[in-house]
């Protein structure tokens, strides 16, 4: 994807603080407050970047607001529900920034961390992410996140589970970032593949303003697929690793067959020959399922479609 047209996002800015939007329309009147309070301690040449991720609870209507309240406010609603990944990449895109701070709309980033992490990256780093001291979710989030980064970790080892999407990134990180493609995409594998001096700073987790997770099991499940089977091809390269194996136990088992006939005139009974059908047969399967999963997300990326598609816009107060 290609940066946004300038005259799109207006003159640059020093800061830009990039929210995606999806159940948050309770938190929002108090988000505005306070990140405006806290980026005014900073510069006075900032924007709030809000993207609606297409949520039908009333998020739009109070973003609109307050973009049509305050200039220094711009919303975006987004066509249809894309994604959390989509609309940052959409936050992006449109922010003018010369550092973007990117943060959930719920409040559990405390927006009073952006000036340590403004300070951090005005050191001379590129990157500066938010490492949580402690997660506020409920045991079920905690355990269930707790077990994708298990099984992420098995593929990528240098993913902390305890990072989120708070984190603030220079101009170079976002033209970078805004350089990919992917369909399949996750802020956090995109930031760790391009690189750049990075650092981390902790904070402590602060509670939910109000609402729940937009997260539910489906939703978790689906990401969890495509962060462990879509960010990485080394699952096709387990498979041939197994392929090799159950051949080469299959070829030991024939070996051990004919012996024990020539030997003692004992032929394997029905039951052996079973199990062997079966696990080769289910092995088979499997394989065939996750190539197809591969190849199912070839097919939607070329097709070539946008990340995501705008609907309506507040810049300027104006309504779009």
């Amino acid at each position: 994807m290609q940066r946004a047209d300038v005259l799109a996002k207006g003159q640059p800015v020093e800061l830009s603080v990039v929210v995606p939007v999806y159940g948050c329309r309770d938190s929002l009147r108090a988000l505005y407050e306070r990140v405006t309070q806290t980026v005014r301690q900073i510069t006075d040449s900032y924007e709030i970047v809000l993207i609606d991720d297409c949520d039908n609870r009333g998020s739009w209507e109070v973003s609109a607001e307050l973009a049509m309240h305050d200039h220094a406010v711009k919303a975006y609603r987004l066509s249809r529900n894309f994604g959390q990944h989509a609309a940052i990449t959409a936050g992006l895109a449109h922010c003018s920034g010369n550092w973007a701070v990117v943060m959930d709309c719920d409040l559990q980033d405390p927006p009073e961390k952006i000036p340590l992490l403004y300070q951090k990256a005005i050191e001379g780093f590129d990157v500066v992410l938010a490492r949580r001291k402690e997660k506020r979710h409920s045991l079920f989030r905690r355990a269930t996140a707790w077990l994708y980064f298990k099984l992420i970790n098995v593929f990528n080892k240098t993913l902390d589970g305890e990072f989120g999407s708070f984190s603030i990134i220079s101009r170079k990180v976002i033209d970078a970032f805004l350089l990919f493609q992917d369909r399949e995409r996750h802020y956090l594998f995109i930031l760790q593949w391009v690189g750049f001096r990075t650092v981390s700073i902790e904070y402590e987790h602060g509670t939910r303003h109000s609402g729940s997770s937009s997260y539910d099991l489906r939703r978790l499940i689906a990401h969890a697929f495509d962060g462990i089977f879509f960010q990485t091809t080394i699952l096709l390269r387990w498979i041939v690793y197994l392929g090799f194996l159950v051949s080469c136990v299959g070829f030991l088992l024939a070996l051990y067959y004919v012996y024990m006939y020539l030997a003692y005139a004992i032929a394997p009974g029905f039951t052996s020959l079973a199990v062997l059908i079966l696990v080769i047969g289910g092995f088979i399967i499997m394989s065939t399922g996750i190539t197809g999963l591969y190849i199912g997300k070839v097919f939607n990326q070329v097709k070539g479609r946008p990340l995501y598609v705008i609907d309506k816009t507040v810049l300027n107060g104006e309504l779009r």
